[in-house]
C-alpha cells in the first residue's frame, strides 16, 4: 500500500508519518514547515513574553512528552520539504510520484487550493480536523473549547476533505482517554486520532463509514488565527482548571452528540 500525506513539521506530525509507514509500503509526505519553537520565534503567532509561556507549558512540553522531539523520518518515507503555504503554488508535475496512492491524508497543511484540492476531493482524500466539528471549527479548536470549560468537546473530526476549510462530511470523532491535566489534554487528543485513524485504515472499517454532513447549525465557535491573543492566552494560564474538573466532563460525555466515536 502507498500513501500520500500532506502535513507539516513539528513532532505530531512526524510522529503520524511514522506510524503510517508501519501500515504502507511506501509514504509520500509533503512536509511545510514552521519554526519548532513556537511563541519563542515569530511565526504564525506573535513573540511576546505571554506566548513563550503559553506555548511552552500548553503545547511544546505536552508535544515533547507524547510524541517526542522533531528527528528523521522512516526509511520507507520519500519526503518533499516546503515552506508553509507553498503547496498551492506547487505546479501538479512537481508532485506527480506522490499522487498514485492508494490513500491520501491531509493533517496540518495549510489551506489546499487550486488544481490540487480538486485532484483530493476525487480522490477520497481523509482530512485529520483537531477539533470536533461542527462544534468547533477553525484555528486552535480544542483551546477554545477549553477555554468554554467543554472539555468533553477536546478531540479530533476525521472527515473527507472538501474545497471549503473544515466543512467536508465527516467520518468519525476521536478523543483522548480520560485524563485530568487541562494542558496534556489536546495533545492526547492529537495522539487519538492518529490512533483512530491508522486503527479504521487497517481494519478497512473507514471504508464502510457512511460520509455525513456537518450540521453547522450547531456550530459553538468558528475561530480565527486573530481571536487567539496575548490576553486570551494570559486568561487561559491564570484560571487552569483544577483537574477534578477536567476529569468529571470527560466522565459525562454525551458521545450521542458524536460520529463513530473512537476513544484512545
Amino acid at each position: 500500500m502507498k500513501i500520500t500525506v500532506f502535513t507539516s513539521n513539528q513532532a505530531r506530525h512526524i510522529s503520524l508519518i511514522e506510524d503510517l509507514a508501519k501500515i504502507a509500503d511506501e509514504v509520500y509526505a509533503v512536509i511545510e514547515s514552521f519554526t519548532v519553537f513556537t511563541g519563542e520565534v515569530a511565526d504564525f503567532y506573535n513573540k511576546t513574553e505571554i506566548m513563550q509561556k503559553y506555548f511552552r507549558s500548553a503545547v511544546i512540553e505536552p508535544e515533547r512528552q507524547i510524541f517526542d522531539a522533531p528527528r528523521f523520518l522512516p526509511k520507507n518515507v520519500r519526503a518533499m520539504v516546503l515552506k508553509a503555504s507553498d503547496l498551492s503554488l506547487l505546479p501538479m508535475e512537481f508532485l506527480k510520484d506522490a499522487l498514485y496512492s492508494d490513500r491520501y491524508i491531509v493533517f496540518g497543511s495549510s489551506y489546499i487550493k487550486g488544481p490540487l484540492v480538486e485532484f483530493l476531493v476525487k480522490n477520497r482524500t481523509y482530512n485529520i480536523h483537531i477539533g470536533t466539528s461542527p462544534y468547533y471549527r477553525g484555528n486552535s479548536c480544542n483551546f477554545w473549547a477549553a477555554y468554554h470549560g467543554n472539555f468533553d468537546y477536546v478531540g479530533a473530526t476525521i472527515h473527507l476533505l472538501s474545497r471549503g476549510l473544515d466543512s467536508g462530511d465527516m467520518l468519525f470523532h476521536a478523543f483522548p482517554e480520560q485524563i485530568g491535566d487541562p494542558l496534556l489534554l489536546g495533545m492526547k487528543a492529537v495522539k487519538a486520532a492518529h490512533k483512530g485513524l491508522i486503527e479504521n485504515i487497517k481494519n478497512g472499517k473507514i471504508d464502510k463509514m457512511t460520509p455525513v454532513p456537518q450540521d453547522k447549525s450547531s456550530q459553538i465557535k468558528y475561530s480565527r488565527g486573530a481571536d487567539f491573543t496575548d490576553e486570551v492566552a494570559r486568561d487561559y494560564l491564570e484560571n487552569l482548571p483544577a483537574p477534578e474538573t477536567v476529569l468529571e466532563k470527560l466522565k459525562n460525555r454525551d458521545l450521542s452528540k458524536f460520529l463513530n466515536p473512537y476513544i484512545g
